[in-house]
């Protein structure tokens, strides 16, 4: 397994940081980019602005209730461009609206999960995003 640079589409500093301890605590040693809303996340795949030298992620994290463009119409656009929609993105927010769940498979999403309310839960929720994600499938690692 290489190490896959994953982007993190997140808007609560909480989640960023647990979401990080919990890859740095499982040994994998993953480089993860951070934007904190939907137009900074689109800026950041498309090398806009500062991030005119950003690397491709190989996974993207993302909740879908981001400020500026929500998560949805981020992944209806990564969906729709060819150099972006192979990515692997895992719907990981705080919904369990079924509408929500439906339009983010039907916009492509590869995952959808409600994050769990507790913090052992959450923890363990992301364990297992990287245990399947990045141990037992096989993504497409950026070159």
């Amino acid at each position: 397994m290489k190490n896959a640079h994953i982007l993190l589409v997140e808007d609560n500093e909480g989640d960023i940081v647990l979401t990080k301890e919990v890859f740095k605590d499982s040994g994998l040693r993953n480089p993860m980019s951070v934007a904190r809303d939907g137009e900074e996340a689109l800026d950041f795949l498309f090398r806009r602005k500062h991030f005119a030298t950003a690397g491709r992620p190989d996974l993207i994290l993302m909740d879908i209730n981001i400020p500026r463009i929500n998560g949805k119409e981020v992944l209806s656009i990564i969906k729709q461009d060819d150099n972006l929609k192979s990515i692997p993105v895992i719907i990981l927010t705080t919904s369990s609206a079924d509408d929500d769940i439906e339009e983010s498979y039907k916009n492509h999403a590869n995952c959808f999960i409600t994050k769990p309310l507790s913090i052992n839960e959450f923890t363990h929720a992301v364990a297992g995003i990287q245990d399947f994600w990045l141990v037992l499938a096989t993504i497409s690692y950026t070159k």
